[in-house]
């Protein structure tokens, strides 16, 4: 137990020494550096030391300054951080050259220590103080001379005066000996913001320098500006007899104006009339007006202050991109940091010597607030083939630039879009319409607005499928273009209901997916889809009947396929040369009975062609209706009419010769009766008998069919009683087909002839 005790007070002895000799509680250093300084002439003496290695306890320190005469002066400061005191004395400038000795002390409980003597003068210790005061003066508002003065201490031998313009960048520094608060500027430039310092000095190889001076600002006056603007254009057509004119022009910098710009004079000029056609003050740095197409035009822009006016600069009028042989080649933007884009270019060939200078500008594309965009330009040497563009711009903007070669008058562009810096779209377009134009669908969509572009738009894609499917959609991808924008899909099917949306894209990636709308056309046919069949099938037809073996074929198809009620036309028996000879026969025949069977015709009315049909034996036909274009009852024409009631019958007074009777019988065989088919009958009305037709009347092929000769049959004609009785014969007429059409038939032993038979347009009877 008496060693564990012994142990533990042996260990707490030694951490104890270990602690002491980490503090390091030592006797105080000796202190380095001694210096003493007295500020102004009238201020008090200051010295200032290095107290070395902290002793870690209580040390006091004891200023001691001795002078010539056996003056001495003491002070002490108590405290650890002790390393200046202020003695409050003053060293008088009677006598500059009296040494001066000051010494230092440090004392502790552990010892002492004493710095080394420091010896000085007067002029050695003091420092003068900043001048004070200070103003400029140029003489007649003028820069080509400009008085500074200030306020100095007596004893000051030497200044340096320093100054910068705008309060930024380096000093101009200027050193004077005697200059007695007074120093005259040639150097300094118009209409200029300066910032003026100056510090003094006793003697010039003694003594310290004072602080700077509180600095002075001022301008200086304006002088009449220099140097000439840089102007650039634009041009835009109105319509066909007027173009509007946008003038640009950057501000003089401040050496070039030498004053504040009160305004700015653009005249505009027709070259060939030498009149001046505007004159305008503005005091903007743009300026548009309308002008006529015609003629060659010439602006002239100057700058004024209130010392004068700069030299003009003209620009002469013309098509900006109106030479394409000076187009610059293979022009690209490329993003370089945040806020600068790298334009380069390749001169414009066998142009490139021609070219005096290189002009890029640049805009943003989208106005904002419905005014016109600010222009932007950079001049070029004709040996650059690059430009680094930086002043306003933005990251994820996008910009129209244009790279301009110059020759004289002539000028050639080549134009590109960049940025400098792009993310995927915020949004996408929105769909506003969808129609259907000649079966293909039309979409018309907004643009998507500039701050959400976030770059250059490169494509859109436009995205459709069938509503309620799970396929995959279809997709067409297009050129970004500024607007309208529409865009047309074609092969879609009809009465389908489609879901369509769109994207864009920039150089980064796709944007979300813009509003979805959806569309059904309404099945209209596509007529391309007719018009390509249509004509190979026109072509195919063509050519086949160009060829005669095959119009044979076709002529003899169709002629077997006519109705028999489109047959050729049957000749009219009644314009025959034997149906006008026939009436004076018969006549002849009959007069010696005494019966006259025409009357003498009308001269009025043309002469009537009578033809009867001459039977052995009285026939009773059919019984005759009425029709409202037939005389009344009872009422007879030329005596062969009767009632209505009665039945017909026909019959002739005397019997014809041999000969007329066979040629009778034979043209029965070569006619039939129709049903008159004119405007005042109806399709299975009889025509009345007998009815009178002129001589020179000839019908229409619509009255009469071919008979087929081969279903009647062949017999004598033998002569009988014309008194006989002949059985009834019944008729069917109609103007169909043969099918339901049977000739007239007759036995052999009853006779027709043509005095029974007549035919007009509105009747042919038996």
């Amino acid at each position: 137990m008496a060693h564990t005790v012994g142990g533990c007070s042996l260990a707490l002895i030694f951490i104890i020494v270990l602690l002491l000799v980490k503090a390091n509680i030592v006797v105080p250093e000796q202190p380095q550096n001694l210096s003493c300084i007295q500020k102004g002439e009238r201020g008090t003496v200051t010295c200032t030391w290095d107290r070395g290695q902290d002793t870690h306890l209580y040390t006091a320190y004891t200023l001691q300054l001795s002078g010539p005469k056996n003056l001495t002066w003491q002070k002490q400061c108590n405290g650890h951080y002790c390393d200046h005191l202020d003695l409050g004395v003053s060293l008088t400038p009677e006598m500059p050259e009296s040494s001066y000795t000051a010494k230092v002390t440090a004392n502790n409980s552990l010892g002492s220590a004493s710095s080394f003597p420091s010896t000085f003068t007067f002029l050695d210790i003091v420092r003068p103080l900043p001048p004070w005061d200070i103003r400029i003066k140029c003489v007649n508002a003028s820069v080509s001379r400009c008085i500074l003065r200030w306020s100095d201490e007596g004893l000051v031998l030497l200044n340096r005066l320093r100054y910068r313009p705008n309060s930024s960048g380096p000093w101009e520094m200027v050193s004077t000996t005697n200059a007695k608060g007074r120093h005259d500027l040639l150097d300094l430039k118009p209409f200029t913001e300066y910032e003026f310092q100056i510090s003094s000095k006793l003697h010039l190889y003694k003594g310290s320098w004072s602080d700077w001076s509180e600095s002075l600002r001022t301008q200086t006056p304006e002088e009449e500006p220099t140097g000439t603007l840089d102007v650039w254009y634009m041009k835009q057509h109105i319509d066909y007899s007027r173009q509007q004119i946008s003038l640009f022009w950057k501000n003089m910098t401040v050496s070039e104006a030498r004053g504040k710009i009160l305004h700015y004079r653009v005249t505009l000029q027709e070259v060939a009339g030498g009149k001046v056609t505007l004159q305008n003050i503005t005091e903007h740095t743009s300026w548009t007006w309308v002008i006529p197409r015609t003629g060659n035009w010439v602006v002239t822009v100057s700058a004024a202050n209130s010392k004068g006016s700069s030299l003009p600069t003209h620009i002469n009028i013309t098509d900006l991109c109106g030479t394409g042989l000076l187009a610059p080649r293979q022009v690209s933007a490329d993003s370089k940091g945040v806020d600068n884009i790298m334009v380069t270019w390749e001169p414009p060939g066998k142009a490139a010597p021609a070219v005096q200078e290189y002009v890029v500008e640049w805009r943003e594309p989208h106005p904002r607030w419905g005014t016109q965009p600010p222009l932007n330009w950079l001049r070029c040497t004709p040996l650059n083939v690059s430009a680094l563009i930086s002043e306003n711009i933005k990251p994820y903007n996008c910009y129209e630039i244009s790279v301009c070669a110059i020759s004289g008058d002539q000028r050639g562009c080549t134009s590109i879009r960049g940025n400098s810096k792009h993310k995927p779209p915020r949004s996408g377009p929105h769909i506003n319409a969808i129609s259907e134009e000649k079966g293909s669908m039309v979409i018309s969509w907004n643009e998507i607005p500039a701050q959400e572009q976030m770059g250059c738009l490169l494509h859109y894609r436009i995205y459709w499928k069938e509503q309620d499917s799970n396929s995959q959609p279809q997709v067409c991808e297009i050129p970004y273009r500024v607007p309208p924008n529409s865009h047309s899909i074609d092969n879609l099917q009809p009465r389908v209901t489609y879901v369509l949306w769109m994207t864009a894209l920039t150089a980064a990636g796709e944007s979300p997916p813009g509003n979805e709308r959806e569309f059904c056309l309404q099945g209209k046919a596509n007529w391309s889809v007719f018009v390509a069949p249509s004509i190979c099938v026109a072509v195919v037809i063509v050519g086949i009947f160009s060829m005669r073996y095959f119009r044979q074929k076709v002529s003899v198809l169709l002629l077997a396929l006519r109705p028999q009620w489109c047959s050729k036309e049957i000749p009219d028996p009644a314009n025959s040369t034997w149906a006008k000879k026939y009436p004076i026969v018969e006549e002849k025949q009959q007069r010696p009975s005494g019966r006259l069977l025409t009357d003498l015709p009308n001269p009025e009315e043309p002469e009537t062609l009578i033809i009867t049909e001459v039977l052995h034996q009285v026939t009773p036909l059919f019984r005759h209706p009425y029709h409202p274009s037939w005389p009344d009852k009872g009422q007879g024409v030329q005596g062969h009419y009767t009632s209505e009631e009665d039945t017909q019958y026909s019959a002739s007074s005397l019997p014809p010769s041999k000969a007329l009777i066979a040629e009778t019988a034979q043209l029965v065989d070569l006619y039939k009766m129709l049903g008159s088919r004119g405007s005042d009958s109806k399709p299975g009305h009889l025509a009345s008998p007998l009815t009178v037709l002129p001589v020179d009347y000839l019908p229409t092929h619509e009255g009469y069919l071919p008979s087929n000769i081969e279903y009647l049959p062949s017999c004598e004609v033998p002569i009988t009683d014309p008194m006989e009785e002949l059985e009834p014969q019944h008729i069917s007429l109609s103007i169909f087909p043969s099918s339901s059409l049977h000739p007239l038939t007759f036995s052999c032993d009853k006779k027709l002839t043509l005095d029974r038979l007549k035919m007009g347009c509105n009747s042919l009877m038996l």
